[in-house]
């Protein structure tokens, strides 16, 4: 067989793992296919007569690619800090049903939290310990020794991990939100007006509409209904720490766009503080919530 079709074969046989890498690598199915499409067109190009292990080989490939494109993703968030611009969302056409089977897979507070993690880090973890390549081939990707590779790992790690189900008053919050997000995911308007204190009050920055100013809302009914009016970005949301405190992210094409921070008085809901502001998601502290 040619060299060239005998590549092509394999990479149509390690093309689920392959997809797998740049989905949790970029979070956007989307993404994750235009990365395999590039690391093609480079494959395509190589000489790859000294491949011995093309399914490692090709892995590296298609993980340098999606690294770049973190880098990128990087540089532009910054371009947006320094514009005071709020990002706008792409027209890219993806199948909604298979991102959020593929989210659902590998757990959408995963992939919410690995979003902040910074492009090596977020490497060196999910290579390491989602698809267990040696730290000794990481390395290079990021012209780091293996010892680095495996502190960013481990920095990753922490993050990713969270922490121990909550108990006391912690828990109870935490059922709460749950809660939160199960009726504004199901379109439950009584259950939702259940769990919030008749004075609450949402605060949403000018990003999260986006809108001239801030908004301010007051009264558990106008809560709701504004609640029940995001109800496909719930879909995209799951409960995370939030500086150590249960929240709500939200997700889009694998970025983390809004976050929900809750105060409460006793089992009842009584400030939300919306965030969508670049600047402010990116000095938020966001882990799994284990529990």
């Amino acid at each position: 067989m040619p060299e060239r079709d005998w590549m092509a074969a394999q990479f149509e046989e390690h093309r689920p793992r392959l997809r797998a890498v740049a989905h949790r690598m970029l979070g956007s199915l989307g993404e994750a296919d235009d990365a395999l499409q590039d690391a093609w067109l480079r494959i395509d190009r190589a000489d790859t007569s000294g491949v011995e292990n093309p399914g490692g080989w090709l892995t590296t490939v298609v993980a340098r690619v999606c690294l770049n494109l973190l880098r990128a993703r990087e540089a532009r968030r910054e371009e947006e800090l320094a514009a005071d611009r709020i990002p706008a969302a792409s027209a890219r056409a993806v199948d909604p049903e298979e991102e959020a089977l593929l989210a659902d897979s590998v757990g959408l507070a995963l992939l919410i939290v690995l979003d902040t993690l910074a492009p090596a880090e977020r490497l060196a973890f999910v290579l390491h310990d989602m698809f267990q390549v040696p730290f000794d081939e990481i390395a290079p990707m990021i012209d780091k020794t293996p010892a680095t590779t495996r502190q960013l790992a481990s920095r990753a790690r922490r993050r990713v991990k969270g922490a121990p189900a909550p108990t006391g008053d912690a828990s109870r919050r935490h059922r709460v939100v749950h809660a939160y997000l199960a009726a504004t995911r199901g379109g439950d308007f009584d259950a939702l007006l259940a769990l919030l204190h008749p004075d609450v009050v949402l605060h949403a920055d000018r990003a999260v509409v986006p809108t001239p100013e801030p908004v301010l809302v007051r009264g558990a009914r106008p809560v709701a209904e504004g609640a029940m009016a995001s109800l496909g970005r719930a879909r995209s949301a799951a409960l995370v720490l939030i500086d150590g405190e249960v929240g709500m992210a939200m997700l889009e094409e694998g970025r983390l766009r809004v976050l929900l921070r809750f105060t409460f008085d006793g089992d009842l809901i009584r400030e939300i503080d919306v965030v969508a502001e670049p600047e402010r998601l990116r000095k938020a502290q966001v882990a799994v919530a284990e529990g």
